[in-house]
């Protein structure tokens, strides 16, 4: 449900090492134009898309200017994948299709999407056999080493920041308009967006009368690892903390307790810590929301085993409630619309 290790424990490989690899020549049949998103929302959508040329300043400030807005895209992250597939944009080629599959269950990828290999490690050669006019990734600065590489091509590339610990919500909306920019679908991504706020006001109504015990609450996944269960809480700029507090909660993970029973720190982007069992007493009274990927090897069935979970006071009083599953942790509007459903059916559990 969050986005590799960084997001998911053993589901998907770092965001963070971004290495190329070359994989051979591959052949890939490029005759046909792009595949409509087979959708009832997109089979209905009755929004326009824009013609003629286009220039859009890309999230690390580049321009990228193109004859037309780009129709056989290239995506290599996620939530940008999810994106497109809202806008009513089939990509041509993206990465990782199995483990979007897996994780992303709010826009389904068509069955003639190419996989061009892992994110942040495309297979060139079948990226760029797709014969793509744009190539859409996930990158932090201007020194990353898979951008300045794909910038040698003659194949515009749309760099896009995936997360911001400063307003992730606000961030997801603005990568959101600039795929759809690009793509000529700004009028389609205005009314997801406005669906969206509507979707956010409605859920903050259901919840508004809501008798908790206590609104503190953190939100973690965790993971096991050489047999001992590592958690990850989601801190002060979280995506799913922001989601929860604008629900009512309040953050209890903060950067002080993190500062005693944290390892690493809280990353500054997408505000993840890291901590063991021993670190969530910190929390003291909080509720208590997890995620379970419902795998045998889920860090889940070692919780019930330990005496430090059943001595939480959350535990105790049947305040520690599972995540609806399925919601990926750092996606675009879909995605964040199901785990505001989720968060309405927390607060209404607790």
């Amino acid at each position: 449900m969050t986005r590799s290790r960084l997001l998911t424990a053993a589901a998907v490989a770092g965001i963070a090492a971004l290495t190329l690899t070359g994989c051979g020549t591959t052949t890939v049949d490029t005759a046909s134009s792009t595949v409509a998103v087979d959708s009832e929302d997109c089979r209905t959508d009755e929004t326009t898309t824009a013609t003629g040329p286009v220039s859009v300043t890309d999230s690390l400030g580049r321009t990228v200017d193109l004859d037309a807005p780009a129709e056989r895209v290239v995506v290599l992250e996620w939530q940008q994948t999810e994106d497109l597939l809202t806008l009513c944009v089939a990509p041509v080629g993206a990465a990782s299709t199995k483990d979007y599959a897996t994780y992303v269950s709010a826009e389904a990828l068509p069955s003639s999407t190419v996989d061009v290999g892992e994110r942040g490690e495309p297979d060139l050669d079948t990226l760029y056999g797709l014969d793509p006019d744009l190539i859409i990734l996930e990158s932090y600065g201007d020194d990353d080493a898979l951008l300045r590489q794909l910038e040698e091509r003659d194949v515009p590339v749309l760099a896009t920041i995936g997360a911001d610990a400063s307003g992730q919500l606000e961030n997801m909306k603005e990568v959101f308009s600039l795929i759809a920019e690009a793509t000529g679908r700004t009028e389609r991504a205005n009314k997801i967006l406005a669906d969206f706020d509507d979707h956010l006001a409605e859920a903050k109504k259901a919840v508004a009368d809501a008798d908790l015990q206590t609104t503190d609450f953190v939100f973690f996944d965790g993971w096991v690892e050489s047999g001992n269960v590592v958690i990850r809480p989601y801190g002060q700029g979280a995506l799913f903390t922001e989601l929860g507090e604008d629900l009512g909660l309040t953050g209890a993970w903060t950067d002080e307790i993190d500062q005693s029973y944290g390892s690493g720190g809280v990353d500054p982007s997408y505000g993840l810590a890291q901590t063991d069992l021993e670190g969530l007493t910190a929390v003291g009274n909080a509720n208590l929301v997890y995620s379970n990927d419902g795998t045998a090897e889920s860090y889940v069935t070692e919780l019930a085993k330990s005496p430090i979970w059943a001595a939480l006071p959350a535990v105790q009083q049947g305040r520690a409630v599972e995540f609806a599953p399925g919601v990926w942790g750092a996606g675009g509007p879909r995605s964040n619309e199901q785990a505001i459903d989720a968060f309405v059916d927390v607060i209404n559990s607790l």
